[in-house]
């Protein structure tokens, strides 16, 4: 499912003004980070966890939200907070071609609202959870959480169509056996 919402995530409303954070979670007793990165409206465009907090990691992170995107649909701005990797990140991006000379870095502490507010949201999901076990667990999970987000913000596009495919399992009196057919509920 994650894979169908993504192309949704990376051309939410096609806003080219995108805002991106990172927030931690705990993962074996130590934090990891989760970098997120969202447009103007709190639609998600991207995320990416990783064990640590560096140029680097922000720079493999922004590569990542970039891939697959055409010219015509990178942003035009990238907003962050005052954390100095980015900035690194996105000089290094513009000289391997990865992110055009044009776009804009703003460290505006403020503009970032957007994103601490949905990073509340998600710390809601994940505080239950209490840590994870390993960093592959603490991925899935997270994924899990973003699409379902994704979903209540409704980015996503299906078709009108109000007709459901469901398999029914009708189990063979007399055998362990079972068969299935494919019905359609209006």
């Amino acid at each position: 499912m994650e894979k169908r919402l993504r192309w949704y995530w990376k051309r939410p409303s096609f806003s080219r003004s995108w805002r991106v954070n990172e927030t931690y979670i705990k993962v074996k007793g130590k934090w990891a980070y989760l970098y997120r990165a969202v447009d103007k409206d709190g639609d998600t465009i991207d995320f990416h966890l990783s064990p640590t907090r560096n140029a680097k990691a922000a720079k493999r992170f922004l590569g990542k939200a970039l891939s697959g995107l055409k010219d015509w649909e990178k942003p035009e701005t990238i907003n962050t907070d005052k954390a100095p990797t980015y900035g690194i990140a996105t000089k290094e991006l513009k000289t391997d071609g990865k992110l055009p000379d044009t776009v804009k870095h703003r460290q505006v502490k403020y503009l970032n609202t957007v994103i601490e507010a949905d990073h509340g949201k998600l710390k809601q999901l994940i505080k239950p959870v209490r840590g994870f076990k390993n960093l592959k667990t603490a991925y899935a999970t997270t994924k899990g959480f973003e699409v379902m987000r994704a979903l209540k913000k409704g980015q996503a596009k299906f078709s009108s169509s109000k007709t459901a495919s469901w398999e029914k399992c009708v189990w063979s009196k007399g055998s362990s056996e079972f068969t299935t057919s494919e019905t359609s509920i209006n």
